[in-house]
């Protein structure tokens, strides 16, 4: 089977460079018809990129289609005007990878309420607007599909980016609902936990392992996401040439008599709540009080 976006209209945020790029050249490669967007050159969002026009530069002299966008994604008007012009040129939009993002790190104890709120906005609030912006004409059309750009550092958390996690884990519980909201329109909504050697972390890995974990190596997983095959309500990590999927499960838990109610008894019963036998994948968030009433009925 030959995945290919022949007929498809992508936008993919932050496609100036690293992931962002990668994307957006091989979707071309497939097919699809691109916009390019790209705001900030620098990894903290300060600046203004050029980047932009020349991956379009790139992907026209393949022979493929796109046009650049320099729209902030923290700016919903903004984000409404791109998907207008797309839709003028191309009479749809079909594919959104929210991959736009920003680094601001520090321990918590040292980091100022603004570099919070920034990175949250970007990241969270900034894919929010995206989508919103694109949701209506997907449900129009009965086709969308979306993915969003979470990280470790939001699945499992990381020294010194508490901002940086809040928003990219925050993106995965934006997937779970958009799954569920899109399912009857054929909107699929998927999220991507990428580890990539890009302007973002080309100080965080040595010179060998940047190259291993290079913006290709993450590409195939993120085109997958986002094929008319494509799974929903899936969180997928990928790097390095290595793939994997994560998952928010639930144990079974116990049901407490009513006299062992109490932080006493949570303690005594902590290894029988947290025995993950049985554990599920809750497929929306009813299925925890579905839970509860089972043991109620003795279940």
């Amino acid at each position: 089977m030959t995945i290919d976006f022949k007929d498809r209209v992508a936008i993919v945020t932050g496609a100036g460079g690293g992931l962002g790029r990668a994307y957006a050249r091989e979707l071309a490669r497939r097919g699809a018809k691109v916009v390019v967007n790209d705001l900030g050159g620098a990894r903290d969002g300060t600046g203004h990129s050029d980047a932009a026009l020349k991956v379009v530069e790139e992907i026209e002299a393949a022979g493929g289609a796109a046009m650049s966008n320099g729209g902030s994604v923290t700016e919903y008007e903004q984000m409404v005007a791109m998907v207008a012009k797309a839709k003028e040129r191309w009479g749809g939009v079909h594919i959104l990878i929210n991959n736009a993002g920003v680094l601001r790190d520090k321990s918590f104890a040292k980091m100022e309420p603004e570099d919070f709120r920034f990175v949250v906005d970007v990241h969270l609030n900034g894919s929010a607007n995206c989508t919103k912006a694109v949701w209506e004409t997907m449900r129009d059309q009965a086709y969308g599909r979306i993915l969003m750009t979470a990280s470790s550092t939001g699945l499992y958390g990381n020294f010194g980016q508490a901002n940086y996690g809040a928003a990219k884990l925050g993106l995965a519980g934006l997937t779970k609902t958009l799954s569920l909201e899109g399912s009857k329109y054929n909107i699929h909504v998927n999220t991507i936990a990428p580890v990539a050697g890009t302007r973002m972390t080309e100080d965080l890995f040595p010179p060998e392992a940047f190259k291993a974990f290079s913006p290709e190596n993450v590409v195939p997983a993120a085109l997958f996401l986002v094929s008319e095959d494509a799974p929903s309500n899936m969180i997928v990590g990928a790097g390095a040439g290595a793939y994997h999927a994560a998952y928010v499960t639930m144990t079974p838990g116990v049901l407490l008599p009513e006299a062992e109610r109490t932080p006493e008894g949570i303690a005594a019963h902590w290894a029988e709540i947290t025995d993950r036998t049985g554990e599920t994948v809750p497929q929306s968030g009813g299925e925890q009080s579905m839970a509860i009433l089972k043991l109620l009925q003795g279940g």
